[in-house]
């Protein structure tokens, strides 16, 4: 998986690689167990301080996201963190708010937001059980 920083957006360096990196796990272009590269390999690809790097990778073993394993790298986690039904509900209502006032604020109707939510929700992997048609 190839990674772009944008250093004029205004967005932390480490938050877009790790919004990348979760990105590639939910579309499965980053696979349960698959090694990322090394602090220093992606540092030189991106040419970005390694600080930064492990930063990215500190936020995403926080959230459960990847692991890391001694002397051999960070892992994709194969196991979503266990959170109840309600933190789940409570953390996701809070992204569709988000979403739902940046489309109000663009002007969009509730059938524009729903269109392209259909369409996109295509290009993500769900955990069996919860597959969209």
């Amino acid at each position: 998986m190839e990674f772009m920083i944008q250093a004029t957006t205004g967005v932390p360096i480490y938050q877009q690689l790790a919004e990348q990196i979760c990105a590639g796990i939910a579309r499965g272009r980053l696979t349960p167990d698959e090694r990322l590269p090394s602090v220093r390999e992606l540092s030189q690809t991106l040419v970005i301080n390694p600080n930064t790097v492990a930063r990215a990778y500190t936020e995403l073993e926080r959230q459960g996201a990847v692991y890391t394993r001694p002397g051999m790298g960070v892992f994709v986690r194969s196991a979503r963190p266990t959170l109840t039904r309600q933190e789940r509900q409570s953390r996701l209502q809070d992204a569709v708010d988000k979403l739902l006032i940046e489309a109000v604020g663009l002007g969009c109707d509730s059938g524009e937001v729903l269109e392209l939510i259909d369409s996109r929700i295509k290009q993500f992997q769900w955990q069996t059980g919860s597959t969209t048609s």
